[in-house]
């Protein structure tokens, strides 16, 4: 989120010029008709979790039920095989590369768990596939971090852009990298892992609603449609796309015969991270394997705090440090918020984040040094057995 706030600002001035731009678009969904739209007409591919309560207990149940027909656990009161384990990696920009390192240090100690749940916003969307389907995704998960730099993600539009365009820079490059990753034997890997029952989500924003919505992958890769790949691909660039900065994913849904678009933005609009909206309680899941243990570890890609600066006396100064200390307050406020849902579901709560002993300093967005050396920081501190972090930070048991 470290060009965040320097778009926002932009977007001000923007607005404040009036609405000189090209807004050609299709109707946006209202929210009253949100639950007739269903992208590949599949039911169960996505959730607003502040409204879908029902259907995402029914997915927790459901799931278990394809865990258990796999085999994955042992029927009827049995101890389960092994303890559920949630991974949650959250937004961060090129932060990102501090937990593609941890996670490859991970494997490289030997004691990565197999994820029951994995999670991704925004630049956590882009590595939570390869988590999800473990270390034989490590190179590629390696290279995405490694490997890239700002032209590979993202073309510069000049200031005019900020009138007259939907955002600052085009993603092209960025579409193109996705795409080269999301494969079909990819997409097979995941639907495979969504029959064993376990399960791969993305958050992105839906602007015109203002509502975060929870796409669930498996499902999208399991349907078998032509469809499928191109918007897994959607949906990974639209929960990283950083409002101003990037531009929106607009996908094109018919209702009624009626032709709307839906406007999608980076999930980190609405939070940094997530395991599973609250609104669901775990507690009343699996009761038939009480002593089943459930344990989440969560990656904040990015520092507690934002380093320290001597701001200066200016409009635009004064803006962008403000907006980039309330993206990582609210980041904190996340681990808290996951925190309480964790320990009222009996969940332990394992998190992970940019230490004060990280001092590379910051050269611009997607630096390739600068992402080499936060790899290597992430992989060596899982590599020797990272020290995780069981409450937020600042919390007194």
């Amino acid at each position: 989120m470290k060009t965040a706030s320097a778009a926002l600002f932009l977007i001000g001035i923007a607005s404040g010029l009036g609405s000189c731009g090209n807004d050609a678009r299709l109707p946006a969904v209202p929210l009253a008709l949100a639950a007739e739209s269903m992208p590949l007409d599949e039911e169960t591919i996505r959730f607003y979790p502040d409204r879908d309560g029902a259907a995402l207990a029914k997915l927790a149940s459901d799931t278990r039920k394809r865990a258990a027909r796999a085999g994955r656990f042992i029927p009827k009161g049995g101890r389960p095989v092994q303890p559920t384990t949630f991974l949650a990696i959250s937004g961060g920009g090129d932060d990102g590369a501090f937990g593609a390192g941890l996670l490859l240090g991970w494997s490289a100690r030997g004691d990565r768990p197999k994820f029951d749940l994995v999670t991704g916003i925004s630049t956590g969307a882009l590595s939570a596939p390869f988590a999800f389907l473990g270390s034989e995704y490590d190179d590629e998960l390696k290279g995405v971090y490694t490997r890239t730099s700002a032209e590979d993600i993202f073309e510069k539009r000049n200031f005019l852009a900020a009138i007259n365009d939907d955002a600052m820079a085009d993603t092209s490059p960025l579409r193109d990298l996705i795409s080269r990753f999301v494969t079909r034997k990819l997409i097979q890997r995941i639907a495979e892992e969504y029959g064993k029952g376990r399960l791969l989500l993305i958050m992105t924003t839906n602007l015109d609603q203002s509502r975060p919505v929870i796409w669930n992958i498996g499902v999208i890769a399991a349907s078998g449609k032509p469809e499928s790949r191109n918007l897994i691909i959607e949906v990974l660039r639209a929960s990283a796309a950083i409002p101003g900065v990037f531009p929106p994913v607009m996908l094109d849904v018919t209702i009624n015969g009626k032709h709307f678009e839906e406007m999608h933005v980076d999930g980190g609009v609405v939070a940094q991270a997530f395991l599973y909206p609250p609104t669901l309680s775990l507690r009343g899941i699996g009761k038939a394997n009480p002593d089943q243990k459930r344990v989440a570890y969560i990656i904040r890609n990015g520092r507690l705090f934002r380093p320290e600066e001597s701001v200066r006396r200016q409009t635009l100064s004064i803006a962008q440090q403000a907006i980039s200390t309330m993206t990582a307050t609210s980041g904190v406020n996340d681990m808290y918020r996951l925190y309480m849902t964790a320990k009222r579901d009996g969940v332990g709560y394992n998190l992970a984040f940019i230490e004060p002993d990280f001092s590379e300093p910051y050269k611009g967005p997607f630096d390739r040094g600068y992402m080499n050396k936060l790899f290597e920081y992430g992989y060596s501190k899982a590599r020797t057995g990272y020290n995780w972090h069981t409450s937020p930070p600042g919390y007194a048991e």
